[in-house]
């Protein structure tokens, strides 16, 4: 990954478009004036990528930030998901309206589905692809999906997933995941990078840390962004959200890169897709 990363840096994903690595999920922000003064602090900070999702229950928040900011929509880029997936082609179309509406916008960038729940997995991505093909939505893809669930996507899919965010960190890597969407050009995003803070006193961390002269979870995001990957970290506290953008006046070693993919140990906090049907 280029070493001259901004905090508005961007990936090409596989249909064209592009996506800024660093985001700001709001995933457990309360709705109302949390959520909405979070994604203003964030945006004025320099962020210019939010994730939300219908299960959040503040789309309508983030999209009155979005609005109040003063920035030109085509400067951010909106991230959000398609909840109860397993309910089919036209509750997936009319979730989107409701999204689009609580959101207030007239086009979202990414459109997720969150899980990958039973049914008709592929009826639900030609809903997504109807979405897109309308310009509704300018990038569709898909979350916590094992490889076992992408391909039952990409068997008649008219367009592959760009996207597939799943929980990652230095201590949970998701190897098979991660290998497969490298293979199929998928992109990967990562929520959860910072461990939900468990294994900031982790030794090996903190000694990077030290000799970065950064904190350890400035550290777990400028590793995430060296693996090539999106990182979403979750904050509504001011300084942290300042924290978590302040990873790009430093870069990891080669040597400090192989130090924390070492750290591996499948650390998890949400459900493993691996294991989900």
């Amino acid at each position: 990954m280029n070493s001259q990363l901004k905090i508005d840096s961007r990936v090409t994903l596989s249909d064209g478009n592009s996506m800024p690595l660093l985001g700001l999920g709001v995933w457990d922000a309360k709705s109302g004036k949390e959520t909405y003064d979070a994604v203003i602090h964030a945006l004025e900070t320099g962020y210019r990528h939010i994730d939300t999702a219908e299960m959040y229950g503040n789309e309508k928040d983030v999209g009155s930030a979005v609005i109040d900011s003063g920035l030109a929509r085509e400067e951010i880029f909106i991230t959000t998901k398609l909840w109860d997936s397993g309910l089919g082609y036209d509750h997936a179309l009319n979730a989107f309206d409701a999204s689009l509406r609580k959101l207030n916008l007239e086009y979202v960038d990414l459109y997720l589905i969150h899980w990958p729940e039973k049914g008709s997995r592929q009826e639900i991505w030609s809903a997504l692809e109807r979405i897109k093909k309308e310009g509704r939505c300018r990038s569709i893809g898909v979350s916590n999906f094992a490889p076992k669930h992408l391909k039952e996507i990409l068997i008649n899919a008219d367009v592959s997933p760009a996207v597939n965010q799943i929980e990652m960190s230095p201590f949970l890597q998701q190897q098979e995941i991660s290998s497969f969407c490298r293979k199929e050009n998928i992109h990967l995003t990562g929520y959860c990078p910072l461990a939900r803070g468990n294994r900031f006193n982790n030794p090996i961390l903190c000694r990077v840390a030290e000799e970065t002269n950064k904190t350890a979870a400035q550290v777990m995001i400028r590793w995430a962004l060296q693996s090539g990957h999106t990182v979403i970290p979750k904050s509504v506290r001011p300084q942290r959200i300042e924290e978590n953008a302040d990873v790009f006046d430093f870069k990891l070693s080669e040597d400090q890169m192989n130090m924390l993919d070492g750290l591996e140990e499948g650390l998890r906090f949400c459900p493993d897709p691996l294991g989900l049907p």
